[in-house]
């Protein structure tokens, strides 16, 4: 089992291996950097089929956080947490309450949310044990469900429309042909706000119920989803597993802009490269999906929907910033996005 030697490592402040026999739970939570404030990310639950891929992923996963809590302006660091398990058949409130105890243990140094397998109820049973926890519906506002990802899809929305205006001179979306790979929950609202802008929808997911519903509701034409990465479209919104952006989708890739809702969209660094060299506009992932970890800091704050939107909205600047960098100094956003970020969380500074 190697930590330090992974690739992800980089510089972790913490990374804390807990397990509790009575309930099975096997949990490593990753505490990237604090420069900020406090880490936040979200739990995962997974059936990984190693301890060092899910030592690898926790790791990558936590690092990204770090840069995104930065890129948004927020006042927190990078963490994440992995549960190893199958949240389809071994979740139990009493395994989330262990896990909440574990989150304890830490000290206030990592703050849990959900994510990828996790709900806002197992999040109910974390917060029973620590208060170091986010996404949690109190009931006091009804526009907010403890659900992020109708804040996370607003943030691609508004990083989606400032890439249309950098590149073509205006935001309008009315007729844009948009194809979004992925109808999950974020997938989804996106396709919504898209639609109501009158964008044209191109669609894909494996759940061809949530393909059927689009198409219905939105008028949008359905692909498979081995076609949808190369799709004649003025726009690609990958919203649905990360390394998408790779040799061969790029061979083939015909949108101009590509900006959407899943994490690390990029293969490797280098198709950065390979998609400014090809004229491709991408907006950085980790910069416009970041409305739902915004949501998830103003919820625990206390502040209004309004003021949460207000904030997700200044996204648009801080991805402007990155597209006129990257064209004066003729380099990939991905690589102006990663610099602006440690500028912002101090890495430079700390690495003289």
């Amino acid at each position: 089992m190697n930590v330090f030697s992974d690739i992800a490592f980089d510089g972790h402040e913490q990374v804390v291996f807990a397990s509790d026999d009575a309930t099975g739970l096997k949990t490593i939570i990753a505490v990237h950097n604090t420069n900020l404030g406090p880490s936040l990310g979200g739990c995962r639950m997974w059936p990984y089929a190693s301890e060092q891929e899910a030592i690898h992923d926790v790791l990558r996963l936590s690092r990204g956080m770090t840069y995104k809590s930065a890129l948004a302006n927020l006042p927190l660091g990078g963490g994440k947490s992995v549960i190893i398990g199958d949240p389809r058949s071994q979740k139990t409130p009493e395994l989330f309450r262990a896990m909440g105890r574990a989150v304890e243990q830490v000290g206030g140094r990592y703050i849990v949310a959900e994510d990828v397998g996790t709900s806002p109820a197992d999040m109910e049973q974390i917060a029973s044990q620590t208060k170091h926890v986010g996404g949690i519906n109190d009931g006091s506002d009804p526009a907010r469900t403890g659900d992020p990802s109708p804040f996370t899809a607003y943030g691609v929305f508004i990083g989606l429309k400032e890439a249309v205006r950098f590149k073509h001179g205006t935001d309008e979306l009315k007729g844009m042909r948009v194809a979004v790979q992925g109808l999950g929950h974020v997938g989804y609202h996106l396709c919504r706000m898209l639609h109501d802008a009158g964008a044209k929808l191109i669609v894909a997911d494996l759940n061809t119920h949530s393909v059927n519903s689009a198409v219905e509701e939105f008028g949008a034409t359905a692909v498979s989803v081995d076609e949808i990465l190369s799709v004649d479209a003025d726009i690609l919104a990958p919203c649905a597993l990360g390394g998408v952006i790779n040799d061969r989708s790029i061979d083939a890739l015909k949108a101009g802009i590509i900006a959407g809702a899943s994490n690390n969209q990029l293969e490797h660094d280098r198709h950065g490269e390979m998609l400014r060299d090809k004229g491709v506009l991408y907006a950085p992932d980790y910069v416009i999906n970041a409305g739902g970890v915004v949501e998830v800091h103003y919820c625990r704050e206390g502040k209004s929907v309004a003021e949460t939107n207000k904030h997700i909205e200044g996204i648009a600047a801080t991805v402007r910033e990155i597209f006129e960098r990257a064209k004066q100094q003729n380099l990939s956003t991905g690589f102006v996005a990663d610099r602006l970020a440690e500028e912002r969380f101090g890495l430079v500074k700390r690495a003289a």
